[in-house]
């Protein structure tokens, strides 16, 4: 199976291996909810996203809480005209030609420059509301679209949304694994339900 970026027909097994080996999400501190989004998930997403026609040759993007950079790798490797990361761990960073980081609290990222935003907030299991300060930031800034990630369960998500000026709509779902990464974890590898949310302006 293929997709149209960067010009040409990428293949989706590519996309999903060149994503796979990035280097590894540290996934160190629970209170973040440090979770790594696999390569195959992630190139599903963004080649939902390119067929879509919200990722072109001139589209801005930013990746909140951007952990390894998958994502917003992703959308580079797609064809977006730039990309920002943006994550509060340090650690995270690496170097990658054609992205570039922020580093620190998302409240630092001021969202004037952004066609497309895409992220997999904290879902605010550790700490509640965890999730609210990247969907205000995402539903606050200049974005056309905005893509997201969040648990099937969630229900504030779209009142949210709606009330920021928003409408969404369901793209894709699927099983997030959950490696057994940290000490309160029980079994070796969980899952839970996800869904992809897209956003655009009501």
């Amino acid at each position: 199976m293929g997709f149209v970026g960067l010009g040409h027909t990428m293949r989706l097994r590519h996309l999903a291996m060149a994503l796979s080996n990035l280097p590894p999400h540290p996934q160190h501190d629970v209170s973040l909810e440090q979770y790594a989004t696999e390569g195959d998930f992630a190139a599903r997403w963004i080649a939902e996203i390119v067929e879509r026609g919200d990722l072109e040759e001139s589209t801005k993007v930013a990746d909140l809480g951007a952990g390894n950079g998958i994502l917003g790798i992703g959308c580079h490797l797609a064809g977006a005209a730039s990309t920002l990361l943006v994550e509060i761990d340090p650690t995270c960073q690496h170097d990658y030609d054609g992205v570039e980081w922020l580093i620190g609290d998302v409240s630092e990222w001021k969202g004037h420059d952004v066609d497309l935003v895409i992220m997999n907030p904290p879902w605010g299991v550790q700490i509640s509301m965890a999730d609210r300060p990247f969907l205000e930031a995402a539903f606050n800034s200049n974005a056309k679209v905005v893509y997201l990630l969040h648990s099937t369960k969630a229900r504030h998500i779209q009142p949210l949304a709606k009330s920021l000026g928003w409408l969404g709509e369901e793209t894709l779902g699927g099983t997030f694994r959950l490696p057994a990464q940290y000490e309160h974890h029980r079994s070796r590898e969980g899952g839970t339900k996800v869904t992809v949310w897209r956003f655009v302006r009501n």
